[in-house]
């Protein structure tokens, strides 16, 4: 080997020299070439992109930005007869966390869902699983009837309930006195959270339960064979394989829960006008805010609650996201 490198190895060509020798030569006649046509298809395709997705934005931003914006401006100020509409910062979030009706209505909800979300989603499994083993026409007609409720609209749906429960002339309370029951109100105080849960069960049960169900027919069959080699029967490998393979599916449909039940709305307020002196205007968080704008016109106040609400659903759910990320999955 040369010291001086003589014969090894030719000069380094110039960096501007070098970039010329990769460039491809101009097509004749003063084409741009292929690179140009490269150019021009990337932009063609950037261009198409924004075409397709500029009616979402603009529908995105018109429908939900800005009606976000309008509201937290105004929670963000006060307007009373006296001192007029003004700005006063944060004070209506501070009267929101301590306003005893706001936080009433969350420990009702907090109660209700404790009792309904597990019953809820204990049924919808166990609906699930027993479809997903059967492969008949039965499994097929209880499928489809258990998600027909969901197909109902909310609102007729509480309205159906409200005439079964109504104890002037609904079906429950005549077939208890036949049965010699006596007088069973559903609408009284001690059953009221009861006669709701049973809605948003009916109502919401064949939903989750088909999440459920398609994601156990994601699972690969091998699993199941493997196991009933092993000698594992029918109950084992649900509780033992699929219910642990579909982790991630029953923690979305838990968390979808939870933020529909911290929003609870349609069903009390359905029934409020038979059940007035039980479902107060405060019943729940939602209701509170809806009867402070519409009842009452305090507008900026019932949007500083509907904030304060939004915060609440997104801390809870954060925090069952983070406590069963590791065993579901979710990131």
């Amino acid at each position: 080997m040369s010291l001086t490198g003589e014969g090894t190895a030719a000069p380094a060509a110039p960096p501007g020299e070098r970039a010329a020798r990769r460039r491809p030569a101009a097509a004749p006649g003063g084409s741009a070439g292929p690179r140009t046509g490269l150019v021009t298809a990337r932009a063609r395709h950037r261009a198409m992109g924004v075409f397709l997705v500029t009616p979402f934005t603009l529908l995105f931003l018109a429908f939900l930005v800005a009606p976000l914006g309008y509201a937290l401006w105004l929670s963000l100020r006060t307007s009373t007869l006296v001192g007029g509409d003004h700005f006063s910062g944060l004070a209506n979030y501070k009267q929101a966390f301590t306003d005893h009706q706001f936080l009433g209505g969350l420990a009702r909800v907090a109660l209700f869902g404790l009792v309904q979300i597990p019953v809820m989603t204990g049924l919808a499994l166990l609906g699930a699983l027993l479809i997903d083993e059967v492969s008949s026409r039965l499994a097929k007609l209880f499928r489809m009837t258990l998600f027909m409720p969901y197909a109902v609209p909310a609102v007729i749906g509480a309205l159906m309930w409200g005439f079964l429960y109504s104890p002037t002339f609904g079906p429950v309370q005549s077939i208890a006195h036949a049965l010699g029951l006596g007088s069973v109100d559903l609408l009284g105080h001690s059953l009221m959270l009861t006669s709701l849960g049973n809605i948003v069960t009916w109502q919401w049960t064949g939903y989750n339960m088909i999440v459920l169900y398609a994601a156990l027919q994601g699972l690969p069959r091998e699993v199941y064979e493997a196991a009933k080699l092993d000698g594992a029967n029918q109950i084992q490998t649900a509780l033992r394989i699929k219910v642990p393979m579909i982790s991630s599916a029953l923690v979305l449909t838990l968390m979808f829960t939870i933020i529909g039940t911290l929003q609870f709305f349609t069903e009390p307020r359905v029934l409020r006008p038979i059940a007035s002196s039980v479902i107060t205007p405060d019943y729940t968080p939602n209701l509170y805010a809806y009867n402070l704008a519409f009842q009452y016109s305090e507008f900026n106040y019932s949007a500083a609650i509907s904030f304060a609400l939004g915060a609440v659903v997104f801390v809870g759910s954060y925090i069952f996201l983070f406590l069963t990320r590791r065993r579901s999955g979710l990131k």
